[in-house]
């Protein structure tokens, strides 16, 4: 049971930092979810109340992150509201419509067709397309740094 227990905590850590990039996976409740996995088949006696509390703040800190460094991004680009929406929407659908390059694209391409739609210049337009794509790259890094933290801690925690 412990080969088994720590083979799947492994598999959603991998899970987990794979969706701190590719948005259509779980990510940090991945992560969140290997803590309690491990608890439930090897053993819950080695996580405190410090230990939820830290876990629980820095998935809340994620979580909130995820979408302010990315909106961070498209204002200060010159984006509106508009662009922001455009952008969580291209980054959900860019990856399915075009698999390789749709973390990228789709975000910009949403972001400017949400400028496009409330009238924005093209330029003024491109610019926010191009802070969402800064945004998703600021917003993976920090999601992969408190990620691995999160991991860091965990395996601390147990050894």
């Amino acid at each position: 049971m412990i080969a088994l227990g720590w083979s799947l905590v492994i598999i959603l850590f991998v899970v987990g930092m794979i969706g701190a990039v590719y948005p259509i996976l779980p990510g940090v409740l991945a992560i969140y979810g290997a803590f309690f996995l491990y608890g439930w088949l090897i053993s819950f006696e080695p996580f405190g109340v410090w230990f939820w509390i830290i876990q629980t703040l820095v998935v809340i800190v994620i979580m909130v992150a995820d979408y302010a460094v990315g909106a961070l991004g498209v204002k200060k680009f010159g984006g509106s509201k508009a662009a922001i929406i455009g952008s969580t929407i291209g980054l959900i659908i860019g990856p399915f419509v075009i698999p390789a390059f749709g973390l990228i694209i789709g975000p910009f391409l949403g972001a400017v067709i949400g400028e496009i739609i409330i009238g924005t210049t093209w330029k003024k337009a491109v610019s926010a397309g191009f802070g969402s794509v800064v945004g998703f790259f600021a917003s993976s890094a920090v999601k992969i740094v408190l990620q691995l933290a999160m991991i860091i801690i965990f395996l601390i925690w147990v050894f």
